[in-house]
């Protein structure tokens, strides 16, 4: 067999590495590189603290207990970190955080209370403002290095003989007896299958091979896709595990530089004129970080990085074929960091043994067939970046 997967982020190689490993001649597509989308510019939280759908809740569980059982067995340097999550509440999202904690225990989901001493040793080299109230901990949860994780995951796929071809795809075939890509550069290529994993750029290639897989689109300032990271260089901190503050989200990066995530900040960002480092974006992130370290530092060095985010309209994953007769396998999630592993599994043993999974079933791209789309998008406030 011979699989042709369009998208070379993260559920692309995951996919790649899987099928590779059993055998099946593999050829990644990507016009720009591995993780040169939106895997790079990824909180990369891995989590299922906010899926309120119970089969999207249980898909991420499989997606977090599958990166423990990955990492013990993928070459290359550690990019997976089951630190845990500490969520932080002053006295105005304090209900809230309660009735996220009981809703999340109540389905036996490892979450509890802990003290502001507790919470610091977890946490390392922060200050916990007198203004926080309460503090849960979430152990199971964690975070990832994408770039790592895309770099370890499609060097042993290479190992395993999968192929990365560079290039712009400009129509798909999609027939009875097999698939064909055509690129800008002239070159086509054949395949029994094809695993369409563009993230954000689902829609527009999908409608190439008579397809229809809605997402949300608009990239203008305010929209649903558009996120704000920052990447803090200075100062370096031992910070051991994921913190959402009030007005600040963080995680540790390689080196000693710190992600930063304000999820109010996502409103004023517009990707046609990008924040400078030096504008007032970067000022309130660098104030709002500054305000939480445990040391008194000189201003923090922050780069900005803008996420154009892969989000179906309805928030829910797409994982299947797009019809009974199709050859080409749809894969696309606004959760790609926690589900890749699961993700890649699955969508890999399907196309190697027509035998449907089941954590799959809710996730089919058949799902949209006959559905106008304003009957699927999904509510601006149901699903935040940064929340998935």
């Amino acid at each position: 067999m011979k699989v042709i997967i369009v998208g070379a982020g993260v559920l692309g190689v995951s996919v790649a590495r899987q099928l590779a490993a059993v055998g099946v001649e593999v050829l990644l597509v990507d016009q720009w590189g591995a993780g040169t989308g939106t895997s790079a510019t990824t909180f990369a939280w891995t989590n299922s603290s906010r899926k309120l759908d119970p089969d999207y809740h249980r898909l991420n569980l499989a997606g977090m207990e599958e990166h423990t059982r990955l990492a013990e067995r993928l070459p290359g340097a550690p990019y997976y970190f089951p630190s845990g999550a500490l969520q932080w509440a002053d006295s105005s999202n304090e209900p809230w955080l309660a009735g996220n904690v009981e809703r999340l225990q109540s389905l036996g989901y490892p979450a509890h209370w802990v003290t502001s001493a507790e919470a610091t040793r977890i946490a390392g080299d922060l200050r916990i403002p007198e203004t926080i109230t309460c503090i849960a901990h979430f152990p199971i949860e964690g975070y990832v290095l994408p770039e790592l994780f895309v770099r370890n995951l499609l060097a042993d796929a290479e190992q395993h003989g999968a192929r990365l071809v560079l290039g712009e795809v400009v129509a798909i075939d999609d027939r009875s007896d097999g698939v064909s890509v055509a690129l800008a550069g002239g070159e086509t290529f054949n395949g029994d299958r094809m695993v369409l994993a563009a993230g954000r750029w689902t829609e527009r290639l999908a409608a190439r091979a008579g397809i229809d897989i809605p997402m949300v689109t608009g990239t203008s300032r305010g929209s649903q896709t558009v996120g704000l990271l920052g990447v803090a260089r200075t100062p370096e901190l031992d910070l051991r595990c994921v913190i959402h503050s009030p007005g600040l989200n963080l995680r540790p990066a390689a080196g000693g530089r710190t992600v930063l995530q304000a999820l109010d900040l996502n409103a004023e960002v517009d990707p046609a004129n990008p924040p400078s480092a030096g504008g007032s974006l970067a000022r309130i992130l660098a104030g709002r970080f500054s305000a939480l370290l445990s040391e008194p530092s000189r201003a923090p060095e922050i780069d900005l990085r803008i996420g154009l985010r892969s989000l179906p309209v309805d928030g829910h994953s797409v994982a299947g074929y797009a019809s009974g007769h199709s050859r080409v396998y749809c894969l696309v999630s606004h959760s790609g960091i926690t589900l890749a592993p699961i993700l890649g599994r699955l969508a890999a043993s399907e196309i190697t043994t027509d035998q449907e999974q089941d954590l799959l079933r809710p996730f089919r791209p058949t799902r949209f067939i006959g559905v106008r789309r304003s009957d699927t998008e999904v509510d601006q406030h149901a699903t935040a970046l940064g929340e998935q």
